[in-house]
C-alpha cells in the first residue's frame, strides 16, 4: 500500500498525518530507522566477511596440503592459523550437533539396575550422578554434554560397560556448525584475548579520553 505524501502509517496500519504526530515520536522513528539501517549494513559486512573467511581458510589448508601432495577431502574443520609474530591467531572449526537414538534407553536401563544394587552398598552418589545425567530440559531435551561425561566414571561391572557401549551407539550426529574465532595475543604473555564479531561483546571506545591523575 502506498502512503499518501504528508501520513505515516502506525504499528496497527493506520494512515497518520504527520502533523497529528508528536516530534519526539518523529525523532524516535528517525533514530530507529538509522539505526537499523546501519546494523543491516553490518550484518550484511559480517556476511560477507565470514564468506571470505571461510572460504580462504579453506584455499590455504588446500595450498598446503598440495606441498605434501596430500588431497584433503570433506568438511574441514579444527585449523589453527597464527600470524608470523604469533600475535593473531584464527580458529576455524566444525561443531557437530548430536542426538541420542533410542538406544540410549537401553543404556539407561543398564545403568539403573547398576545404581539400585551400588545404592544398597552406601553408592548413592551414582543415583544422584545417573538422575543428573537424564534430566530434561524444559523442552524435553537430554543433556548429551552430562550423558557422555557417565563414560568418564571407571567403572568396571559389565553392565556399565555394556551401558556406555549403548550410549557411544546411540549417538547420532544430526548437523553441524562452522565457525571461525579470531584473537590476539594479551602483551609479551601466551594468552589470547577474542577479538569480538558480536554485538553484544564488541569494544566500545569512550568517546573521550579520561584523565589520570
Amino acid at each position: 500500500m502506498s502512503i499518501p505524501e504528508g501520513f505515516r502509517q502506525d504499528a496497527k496500519g493506520h494512515l497518520v498525518p504527520v502533523k497529528m504526530i508528536k516530534p519526539i515520536d518523529l525523532a524516535r522513528d528517525e533514530l530507529v530507522i538509522e539505526l537499523v539501517d546501519k546494523a543491516k549494513a553490518l550484518s550484511k559486512a559480517l556476511g560477507a566477511f565470514k564468506a571470505t573467511a571461510f572460504g580462504d581458510i579453506k584455499a590455504f589448508v588446500e595450498m598446503s596440503a598440495e606441498q605434501y601432495k596430500a588431497t584433503i577431502g570433506g568438511k574441514k574443520g579444527n585449523v589453527t592459523l597464527l600470524s608470523f609474530d604469533g600475535r593473531y591467531k584464527i580458529v576455524h572449526a566444525v561443531q557437530d550437533s548430536i542426538k541420542f537414538d533410542e538406544r540410549l534407553q537401553a543404556a539407561r536401563a543398564l545403568i539403573d539396575e547398576c545404581a539400585v544394587e551400588w545404592t544398597l552398598d552406601a553408592r548413592s552418589e551414582v543415583r544422584v550422578l545417573v538422575n543428573e545425567a537424564f534430566r530434561t530440559d524444559k523442552e524435553g531435551e537430554i543433556s548429551t554434554g552430562r550423558v557422555l561425561a557417565l563414560r568418564r566414571l571407571e567403572i568396571t561391572d559389565l553392565r556399565w560397560q555394556r551401558a556406555m557401549q549403548a550410549i557411544s551407539d546411540a549417538v547420532q550426529v544430526v548437523g553441524s556448525k562452522s565457525y571461525v574465532r579470531i584473537y590476539e595475543r594479551i602483551g609479551d604473555s601466551d594468552q589470547y584475548a577474542s577479538i569480538p564479531l558480536d554485538i553484544s561483546s564488541a569494544f566500545v571506545a569512550a568517546s573521550a579520553p579520561s584523565t589520570l591523575h
